[in-house]
């Protein structure tokens, strides 16, 4: 066999094995934006949205599974599009801007005439079974302060276990779903702790 044609062999059969390779498929957390969500009362409030705590186990480019027997499998061609943190951070915070009808002011100037809501969320458990279920378990943490008053704090926590179809996209879909609950929860409580700081954390 000339060199010539050796290496012809091994370019055919490179690309031989990277057509059979298994492909990479990335998800995200972000839901696609909701219609009709024009005309929502804003918030008494400005928001920023802290970076989010996530559980050590699950925080990585990779999607995690929970298996039957106890163990995690980490699936490598089946994976986030940025950290799982951000893609938390993120679709959260979406959610937020919409039922708060404002924009997050992490970083940004704020107006001195209204108060500002802190959110902070520890992500304690993210976990996913395929074919079956998602879960998340989130101790959230809101804090509001006005200029010349004393900052109020006030900390709940929520576990959101959401049925998930057939597959991985429908896994990473009631994932969407347990974050889109968790934004209901994390909402009205601020709404009306913010009127009223005796109330007390929403389901």
């Amino acid at each position: 066999m000339t060199v010539r044609t050796h290496l012809l062999a091994v370019v055919c059969a490179l690309s031989l094995g990277a057509c059979s390779s298994t492909p990479t498929h990335y998800y995200t957390l972000i839901a696609p934006a909701a219609q009709g969500s024009a005309g929502v009362t804003p918030a008494p409030f400005q928001f920023e949205m802290q970076p989010v705590l996530m559980a050590v186990q699950v925080d990585q480019p990779p999607l995690v599974v929970r298996q039957g027997n106890g163990s995690l499998a980490i699936l490598e061609n089946e994976r986030w599009g940025a950290p799982l943190g951000d893609e938390f951070h993120d679709a959260l915070t979406g959610e937020l801007e919409r039922r708060f009808g404002s924009r997050d002011l992490a970083g940004l100037p704020k107006q001195s005439d209204q108060p500002v809501l802190t959110v902070r969320t520890d992500v304690r458990r993210f976990e996913s079974v395929l074919d079956q279920y998602a879960l998340i378990d989130v101790v959230w943490n809101l804090s509001l302060r006005a200029d010349g008053s004393k900052r109020q704090t006030l900390t709940c926590s929520s576990v959101i276990r959401q049925p998930a179809g057939t597959g991985m996209e429908n896994l990473v879909i009631a994932h969407q779903k347990a974050v889109s609950s968790l934004a209901n929860a994390i909402a009205k409580t601020a709404n009306e702790w913010a009127r009223n700081t005796t109330a007390r954390c929403s389901s």
